[in-house]
C-alpha cells in the first residue's frame, strides 16, 4: 500500500510540472497550436522528468538487489511504477489535453471545430 502512494504522488509530481510548462507556454506563445504547444512542453520538461526518474532508479536498483526479501515486493513495485508513472506523465496525460477541448478553451481537439461553429441562423443575420 506504501508503494502505491508514493507511486500516485510521484507519478502527480511529474505531471504537474509537465501542465506547468504547458501553462507557462500558453502564457509565451498567445497564437501557437494547442498540439504544438504540448510538443514543445513536453520536449522542455523531458530531460527533466527523465533525468528524475533514472536517478530515482537508480536509487532503488541496490534495494531490489540486496533489500532481501523483505523489501523486494515493495522495491519491485516502486520500479515498475516509476517506469509507468514516467510514461504516462510524459506520453499520456499531456496529449489527453488535445482531447479535452472544453476544458482547454478550444484548441486542434477532435470536437474544437464543432465547438467553435458559429450557428447558422446567426450568420444569415450578419449577412442582411
Amino acid at each position: 500500500m506504501a508503494a502505491l502512494l508514493t507511486l500516485a504522488g510521484y507519478s502527480v509530481n511529474d505531471t504537474v510540472v509537465v501542465f506547468d510548462r504547458i501553462r507557462e507556454n500558453r502564457r509565451r506563445y498567445k497564437r501557437m497550436p494547442l498540439k504544438e504547444l504540448i510538443n514543445i512542453s513536453t520536449n522542455q520538461t523531458l530531460s527533466r522528468t527523465v533525468l528524475t526518474s533514472g536517478a530515482t532508479a537508480i536509487s532503488i536498483i541496490p534495494l531490489l538487489l540486496f533489500g532481501g526479501p523483505t523489501l523486494f515486493d515493495f522495491t519491485a513495485a516502486i520500479l515498475f511504477g516509476i517506469v509507468v508513472g514516467t510514461f504516462s506523465s510524459i506520453y499520456v496525460a499531456a496529449a489527453l489535453l488535445i482531447y479535452l477541448p472544453a476544458v482547454t478553451g478550444g484548441g486542434d481537439g477532435p470536437g474544437a471545430a464543432g465547438a467553435r461553429a458559429e450557428p447558422a441562423t446567426a450568420g444569415a443575420a450578419r449577412s442582411r
